[in-house]
């Protein structure tokens, strides 16, 4: 894997506080807002908050598969939420916490423990939680199918 990689956004603005994300390198676009919570923000469409705390989230769910793989730890499912905390710190907002709570649910006779292990090795290891300033707490679940 080379040590450097370049992802291209582009985002050209529709109509009021609403545009449009899309890269080069994909086939989808997808709509970007304002959230409702500020001026004139328009509900139900995803903002770049969301696309924060999906990045964030997403990554987690990303790095377990590899770490997962790369261990040999079987698993029936994975399923994640993700909450962001924006607040205002010293006259600017910004995103201040992103709680994971991912759930993992395994076959019987794997290790609850080992999942939590690789869950932990994850977390540590994705690169958009490494990135931000924000402060990134995980509070996983491990089950039995």
């Amino acid at each position: 894997m080379e040590s450097a990689h370049v992802y291209n956004v582009d985002i050209e603005w529709l109509q009021d506080r609403k545009g449009v994300a899309s890269s080069p390198e994909l086939d989808n676009t997808v709509e970007v807002v304002t959230p409702p919570e500020f001026p004139k923000g328009i509900a139900g469409v995803w903002s770049p908050e969301h696309f924060f705390v999906a990045a964030v989230n997403s990554c987690l769910m990303t790095t377990f598969l590899a770490v997962a793989e790369n261990s040999k730890l079987n698993f029936v499912s994975f399923k994640s939420q993700a909450t962001g905390t924006l607040e205002k710190v010293e006259g600017k907002f910004m995103m201040t916490k992103v709680l994971l709570k991912p759930h993992v649910v395994l076959p019987e006779g794997e290790s609850p423990e080992r999942a939590q292990k690789v869950l932990t090795m994850s977390e540590k290891a994705c690169l958009i939680s490494n990135s931000v300033k924000s402060e990134v707490v995980m509070d996983a679940t491990v089950t039995f199918a």
